[in-house]
């Protein structure tokens, strides 16, 4: 599986974006995806995720302002980010793995990241 996410950019607090994350591969219905994310100097963290039967999680800090969802006909995972803070400021990456996890060393496949930046 070969994942690519877009959709980033600069946007003032408050506004929103939407990530979109492309997969390859007939299989990829059958993968958990998760959104992660990593400001700098800090570990990249798991925001939101989705299973393959379409069971959601989202971490607390994005919860009621992100959602995640997936159109398995097109390969594609979408992550609306709405009320943005400056805190989200970060790389977005999106990750697939064969189950949906905490763990993020259990995704094994990643795209390359976009950038998101929450203007104050």
């Amino acid at each position: 599986v070969q994942l690519q996410a877009s959709g980033g950019g600069l946007v003032q607090a408050g506004g929103s974006l939407r990530l979109s994350c492309v997969a390859s591969g007939r299989t990829f219905s059958k993968y958990a995806v998760g959104w992660f994310r990593q400001a700098p100097g800090k570990e990249r963290e798991l925001v939101a995720g989705i299973s393959s039967g379409g069971v959601t999680y989202y971490a607390d800090s994005v919860k009621g302002r992100f959602t995640i969802s997936r159109d398995n006909a097109k390969n594609m995972v979408y992550l609306q980010m709405n009320r943005l803070k400056p805190e989200d400021t970060a790389d977005y990456y999106c990750a697939a793995g064969v189950y949906f996890t905490l763990v993020r060393d259990e995704y094994h496949y990643w795209g390359q990241g976009t950038q998101v930046t929450v203007s104050s």
